[in-house]
């Protein structure tokens, strides 16, 4: 230890993993988005596993051509987070533009920054989460105007669901999806989800609100429920090998 006067100038130090001892999550936000953050930080409040998030530019009003123009702000965006250190997992938080952009591409626009790390989007966990609930006939709850409805709902029939059932707030402003009540949400999950043939309920979209409400969802329905947070924080889990089960999050955590 050298000191100088009463000045140490070369104090005895250690290192250790820090936050993030188990997982390192990067995470992609729309500078939109009112609602990922929080949810994040509550559903991955799990020792030993970090979330580092940085905002991607996008426009507020949501439209195929104002999501496929993010294309191209996705790597430096990602490259921004915490650079020059490894991540275990990369999710791109915005689930219209990834279907818009295609999961693929997203995926090789992040590896451009992260070669070889784990990837997910918002519409890849849903369909890992949907798998893991064993369904095939599902809701689809959304914010979005009719173009993009139909779009998600031909990717969901091509990834081989049944759409039963499916209704939209048919808000194209991302501002004010972002303050669309639980209680709103809450009602458009049950009412979809009752219909006969559904198995499980999908809330789309990282502005809804919804994971204080699954639990209550699923008791009310009996049936399993989940949203693009909901679904993206637990793929980032089970990507970076985390298998905690939080029951409180819902079923999908006991998975």
């Amino acid at each position: 230890m050298k000191s100088e006067a009463n000045h140490i100038i070369a104090l005895p130090h250690s290192f250790d993993d820090g936050f993030c001892a188990r997982a390192t999550i990067g995470l992609v936000v729309l500078a939109s988005d009112q609602t990922i953050e929080p949810e994040f930080r509550e559903l991955l409040n799990v020792p030993g596993v970090a979330v580092y998030m940085n905002r991607i530019y996008n426009d507020n009003e949501v439209t195929p051509a104002t999501l496929k123009a993010m294309t191209g702000r996705i790597t430096q965006t990602v490259d921004d987070i915490l650079p020059g250190m490894p991540l275990t997992v990369v999710a791109y938080g915005c689930t219209s533009a990834s279907m818009e952009i295609g999961e693929h591409k997203v995926f090789e626009l992040i590896r451009k920054a992260r070669p070889d790390v784990a990837c997910t989007t918002p519409v890849t966990a849903a369909s890992a989460a949907l798998n893991s609930f064993a369904v095939k006939r599902i809701a689809l709850v959304t914010p979005y105007r009719q173009d993009i409805n139909k779009h998600l709902r031909e990717h969901f029939e091509q990834q081989g669901y049944d759409v039963v059932a499916m209704g939209s707030f048919n808000e194209d402003d991302d501002r004010r999806v972002g303050r669309i009540s639980p209680e709103s949400v809450k009602a458009a999950a049950i009412e979809l989800g009752s219909a006969k043939d559904v198995e499980a309920v999908f809330i789309s979209c990282t502005a809804i609100r919804f994971a204080a409400i699954v639990k209550e969802v699923e008791q009310t329905l009996n049936k399993p429920a989940t949203s693009s947070n909901h679904a993206m924080a637990w793929h980032c889990l089970r990507l970076a090998g985390v298998k905690d089960k939080f029951p409180k999050h819902g079923s999908l955590y006991t998975l």
